[in-house]
């Protein structure tokens, strides 16, 4: 099954995330797509990315370990490893993402392997293999928050910056 999500514009702030439809976090693949738009603001913005990925991950904020391995893949200025989900970027046109932003989740062949888990798959315009989202559900509220991503592995770099381009 495809999940499409689809914003107008991303995200600067965790105030413009939280007016978002996305952020009641009652669907998986809204809190997954938020997860993408928070991290395409840490070059601009770490500090609200942060903010942004504390909200997403409820009752289990950051810890430094989580913050400094974040850190580590953008030291690399690998800025367009986010972008590269979004429908339309691909390395030949440098991640530029078509508009409105649109972000496209399968279900995992072990979706739902662990009861209250839902593990989402992204494709990257970069990347031979897809990327994975697991978000947690909080019985609770019903809502589902963020619990671990792989998705700033690297992939194949910008046109601009490759030189067998």
């Amino acid at each position: 099954m495809t999940r499409t999500v689809v914003f107008t514009a991303l995200p600067h702030s965790l105030a413009e995330m939280k007016a978002l439809p996305e952020a009641s976090l009652k669907a998986p693949e809204g809190t997954a797509a938020l997860t993408v738009a928070a991290l395409c603001l840490y070059p601009e913005n770490r500090d609200e990315c942060f903010a942004m990925l504390d909200y997403l991950r409820g009752p289990r904020p950051l810890s430094n370990f989580d913050k400094q391995f974040i850190r580590d893949r953008f030291m690399d200025k690998v800025d367009y490893v986010p972008r590269s989900f979004f429908l339309g970027a691909t390395p030949g046109n440098n991640y530029s993402p078509s508009q409105p932003y649109t972000l496209e989740f399968t279900d995992s062949v072990a979706q739902f392997s662990e009861e209250g888990y839902c593990r989402l798959d992204i494709k990257s315009g970069g990347a031979d293999t897809p990327r994975q989202v697991t978000l947690r559900l909080k019985p609770s509220t019903g809502e589902w928050f963020l619990w671990d991503q792989m998705l700033l592995g690297q992939i194949r770099k910008p046109a601009e910056q490759d030189p067998w381009a």
